[in-house]
């Protein structure tokens, strides 16, 4: 969802989005093949990783859970530097990524938006990654899950776009998912605990969730955040409101000149 923000948010042409988004999603995948082989080793090498996997997951499920509105500036860090230190072009250009004006290069738009996918995507995968060495861990598999996902990302794009104003209930569904998955990576944490300050560095007997009731739990999430959502906003689309319930904006009558 923060890719069409992104998209919104430096406006960019319908007949380029596609490009833009195959290139964004390419360096994200680099981005997070990193992550991933970073997490296959700490995991390897650290067992009481979960628990900061764990402890983050939560935090960021709280955080999600209080703030529920998306932010409209697609603009990170990264892309603030480039704006400050090159020379920016406000013309599209095709896919070009450097023109030249008055004599200088110049980065495109394009350029920005590539850059703002690409590094954008590193704060999703500090979470995603934890989350989903919750169900597995093997590197092979996690890297699998991620490229079949950002590369449907690609096909749902537009999909997603009219979608994201009626999941009203988006952010608290995924937080509860976050959530769920935090508890699960820190009950596994305690069943390999080998920390000497807990339990005196033996492990805990905790239950540990299975990983098919960890997929149907969130199959079971998303699937209710899904339908909550999209029942919830179509009645107050029909009661003349917007999907988060705040009044339509009407044109007041204009006014006659006699």
């Amino acid at each position: 969802f923060i890719f069409i923000i992104i998209m919104a948010s430096f406006n960019v042409p319908r007949k380029y989005q596609q490009e833009a988004l195959l290139v964004g999603i390419v360096i994200a995948l680099i981005f997070r093949a990193i992550f991933i082989a970073l997490g296959a080793v700490a995991i390897e090498q650290v067992s009481w990783i979960f628990y900061i996997f764990g402890a983050f997951l939560l935090y960021t499920g709280y955080n999600l859970m209080k703030d529920t509105d998306h932010d409209d500036d697609g603009e990170n860090a990264v892309v603030r530097f480039a704006r400050k230190r090159f020379t920016i072009s406000e013309q599209w250009d095709g896919l070009k990524l450097f023109v030249h004006e008055n004599g200088k290069r110049a980065i495109t738009p394009m350029f920005l938006v590539i850059i703002a996918l690409g590094t954008t995507d590193l704060l999703f995968a500090l979470d995603s990654i934890p989350a989903i060495y919750g169900l597995t861990k093997e590197p092979y598999l996690v890297f699998t899950a991620n490229v079949f996902a950002l590369m449907g990302l690609r096909q749902l794009y537009f999909l997603l776009g009219g979608l994201l104003k009626k999941l009203i209930y988006l952010s608290q569904g995924l937080a509860i998912l976050l959530a769920f998955i935090g508890v699960k990576l820190i009950l596994h944490a305690l069943h390999e605990n080998e920390l000497p300050f807990i339990n005196g560095g033996e492990h805990v007997k905790v239950y540990e969730i299975p990983t098919l009731l960890s997929l149907g739990v969130i199959v079971a999430i998303l699937s209710i955040t899904a339908i909550v959502s999209l029942t919830v906003s179509s009645r107050r689309e029909k009661a003349g409101l917007n999907p988060d319930g705040s009044e339509k904006s009407q044109a007041g009558p204009s006014d006659e000149i006699s």
